[in-house]
């Protein structure tokens, strides 16, 4: 026998390597596809099915369709959606989400014109997906999406409420509130009975034991239900079918008026229907690590379905994330496992029809009041309440319960593009005095367009004629109106004795509106205009620091600009003495920026620089008086030593050409650093461990000999001793822009402070499972 697998989905035990038999076995070898779909497919399949037949029942009555029509929709949902759908594990079939807007249909066109409407959203979808939008249905507000799942939930409840009260369903939600009354008043005891015990069932059925529970919980209610009912002779109205499945198939109608109304109709469904399956696709893409959904398939498979379905008189089919998610969580690996249960409703549904008349409309009624409340999610509520959407999510859920589907979500869409305008376009600008001074500020952030005219009149009017005053504009977009109106001020202000010093944090700049169409910036902008070099890049763009000639002045000018507002306050703390926590030796080379490496500021680093960053033991009074005024007079908390890469000073080292009478003499301070990496220094032997080229390995033994010489030291020993100060070394990485920490025994990494806070709060995660 072959080696066997348990874990393999292409192999089973007993099988070789190839998931066939091993010649000699005397057995018909078995293509691993099929052993797959045997182990895998089938008994997921089983469960979908079970879950499936109770919903489409349910769904179809609540729609005031035929019996039939629910079941043939799911047929034709699982067999062709799941053949030709672009979602592997997606299930499909009629979903409670189209249950509202399918009554509606009914109830304006009728029955066979409706199948109409469905066949036509079915060419409208397949048209979608050859067009190659289907993506384009996924830019929808999530928060619209889910207070119309939660509306149509709420009508699904109050109408099944009546029928579970024994009674009947009313056309719209406000008949069926302001019904309830009389409906309580002259309640059916034994429906109420049996509706009461599915939803105990289906509310209780995850607490059960889980070998218990691999019965699907809508399946074990709706079965308890009707052996009750069957049992004790209860007198409830139960389902009805008239004749087989095969006599529920029948043509279309066409509509006879109302042409517009039927277009929009089908427009509706489609979209609806559209968005739904998309939603549950992506969804399912989250739960398994198999092929992810091709979207304009997944169209064209639930276009031909709906098309299939309304020709043959089914409901809308639609992808379901409840029978997804129960497909996936059944191990289904493939999409023969959606097929295979539309097989076996098919095959129940002919075989066994007479069962499904025995199922109580209370019963159903139960399941799909619990449908309906489970699609108001509480979590759904506190995002929109978190991210300022509540009124979107409000407005929308009323309008889909009280007007109809298509005209709640239009509602709802219409309310978040206003949210989304009223964001994005939104400026705050205040006017204070400086504290201690007599200059005022004028704050103007976000974008800034004719929009906000009246809240930059009203300012302005606020600041007092004749005074200094800065304007620090932290905008990303600035159009042609608004810059005329702060200009316009700036001017008068300044004629009547004032000054405006304009401060431009933000990306969107004021030399650029008369120059070119207004545009929003990118952030990315303005960080280049703080960290990038004056030079012009290859590309023949600037920073605009060298445009006047002197790239030094116009830099400076540019801070002025734009920076030196930023930076005046820390300064200003800092005006009588300095409290630095680090002493910083590191290269002369310009490509180190100190400052930005490490994320610090003004008065954090006393840096001293020079070439190779070398700390001479004897000879260098420069190093040696800023190191013991940094320890003993600003007594700094720890000491570093910073190397990079491509350094100069260890490559004129490494290959011991001569690099000029002045260089050569301050590099025989290097000259141990040489001996020890010649020596196979420990950091050197990491260095090349990681990658790193000849140069570089010298470079960070250089740091490592550097540590040595000032943990030597005498000020530096006994700074370490009575205050703990530490010596660390770093090198810099020019072409990944990494720091690497060096140490005695070797270099490492140092990660981010949110990586290092995941891997906390991931740790006490793993340890409770």
């Amino acid at each position: 026998m072959g080696t066997q697998s348990t874990n393999s989905p292409e192999s089973v035990p007993g099988s070789g390597p190839d998931g066939r038999e091993p010649a000699g076995s005397g057995r018909i070898p078995t293509p691993s596809w099929l052993t797959s779909i045997l182990r895998h497919d089938v008994p997921a399949s089983i469960v979908v099915f079970l879950v499936a037949l109770p919903l489409s029942i349910g769904i179809a009555i609540a729609s005031g369709a035929p019996v039939a029509a629910g079941l043939i929709a799911a047929v034709i949902g699982g067999v062709v959606a799941g053949a030709l759908g672009g979602s592997a594990l997606q299930v499909s079939g009629p979903a409670a989400g189209l249950t509202v807007i399918v009554a509606e249909s009914i109830n304006q066109f009728g029955w066979r014109v409706t199948c109409f409407i469905v066949a036509a959203a079915g060419v409208l979808q397949i048209l979608f997906g050859l067009s190659r939008i289907a993506r384009a249905a996924l830019a929808v507000a999530p928060v619209v999406v889910h207070a119309m799942l939660a509306g149509i939930g709420i009508t699904i409840a109050l109408q099944q409420l009546h029928v579970l009260l024994g009674g009947e369903s009313n056309s719209t939600a406000w008949t069926n509130i302001t019904d309830l009354p009389a409906q309580l008043a002259a309640l059916h005891g034994p429906a109420v009975f049996l509706g009461a015990v599915v939803i105990v069932i289906m509310l209780g059925w995850k607490y059960l034991p889980e070998r218990v529970r691999v019965v699907p919980g809508a399946l074990a209610a709706i079965v308890v239900a009707t052996v009750l009912s069957l049992m004790f002779s209860l007198d409830v109205k139960r389902v009805t079918i008239d004749g087989s499945l095969f006599d529920a198939i029948g043509l279309p109608e066409l509509p006879r008026s109302d042409w517009a109304g039927v277009v929009m109709m089908i427009l509706t469904f489609a979209l609806i229907a559209s968005v739904e399956s998309l939603l549950s696709a992506v969804a399912i893409d989250k739960m398994h690590t198999g092929p992810r959904a091709d979207f304009d398939r997944e169209m064209l498979g639930q276009g031909s379905a709906n098309v299939l379905s309304g020709l043959l008189g089914g409901l809308p089919v639609t992808g379901v994330i409840v029978r997804s998610s129960t497909n996936v969580a059944a191990g289904a690996r493939s999409r023969a496992s959606a097929v295979l249960h539309g097989v076996w409703l098919l095959i129940f549904s002919v075989a066994l029809a007479s069962l499904v008349e025995q199922i109580p409309l209370a019963a159903l009624a139960g399941l799909l009041i619990v449908i309906g409340v489970q699609l108001v999610k509480l979590a759904h509520i506190r995002l929109a309440h978190r991210t300022g959407d509540l009124l979107v999510y409000v407005a929308t859920l009323v309008s889909v319960v009280f007007l109809n589907l298509l005209e709640g979500v239009l509602i709802g869409l219409a309310l978040a593009f206003a949210l989304l305008l009223w964001r994005v376009v939104r400026v705050t600008i205040t006017a204070e005095p400086l504290g201690g001074t007599d200059r005022w500020l004028i704050q103007v952030d976000g974008s800034c367009t004719f929009l906000s005219l009246p809240k930059l009149s009203s300012t302005f009017a606020k600041v007092p004629p004749g005074i200094p005053v800065t304007v620090e504009m932290t905008v990303d977009f600035l159009d042609h109106a608004a810059y005329d109106a702060i200009t316009d001020w700036a001017r008068q202000h300044e004629s009547n004795g004032g000054t405006v010093d304009f401060v431009e944090i933000g990306a969107a700049r004021m030399a650029n509106v008369e120059v070119a169409p207004p545009s929003r910036s990118m952030s990315r902008v303005a960080l280049d205009g703080v960290l990038g070099p004056w030079q012009v890049d290859r590309n023949g763009s600037s920073n605009g620091a060298g445009d006047n000639g002197d790239p030094l002045v116009s830099g400076i000018a540019a801070y002025h600009r734009s920076h030196a507002h930023l930076v005046r306050p820390h300064l200003d703390e800092l005006r009588d003495g300095q409290d630095p926590d680090s002493f910083f030796l590191t290269c002369s080379d310009s490509r180190i920026v100190p400052n930005v490496i490490t994320n610090s500021g003004p008065g954090d680093l006393f840096t001293v620089r020079n070439v190779g960053n070398l700390v001479p033991e004897h000879g260098d009074a420069s190093v040696e008086a800023a190191l013991v005024f940094a320890l003993e007079k600003l007594n700094v908390r720890s000491v570093v030593v910073c190397g990079h890469s491509s350094c100069g000073a260890m490559g004129a080292l490494h290959s011991g050409e001569p690099a000029g009478p002045g260089i050569d003499r301050w590099l025989e301070y290097g000259r141990p650093s040489l001996e020890s990496y010649r020596a196979g220094h420990v950091v050197g032997r990491a260095a090349e461990a990681a990658g790193f080229g000849p140069v570089e390995q010298l470079s960070m033994v250089n740091i490592a000999v550097q540590l040595e010489n000032l943990r030597r030291h005498p000020s530096v020993r006994r700074a370490a001793d009575e205050r703990g100060v530490t010596v660390s070394g770093l090198f810099f990485d020019i072409a990944s822009a990494r720091v690497i920490e060096v140490r005695p025994d070797g270099i490492a990494p140092i990660e981010d402070n949110d990586e290092l806070l995941a891997q906390l709060q991931r740790e006490p995660a793993q340890s409770a499972r």
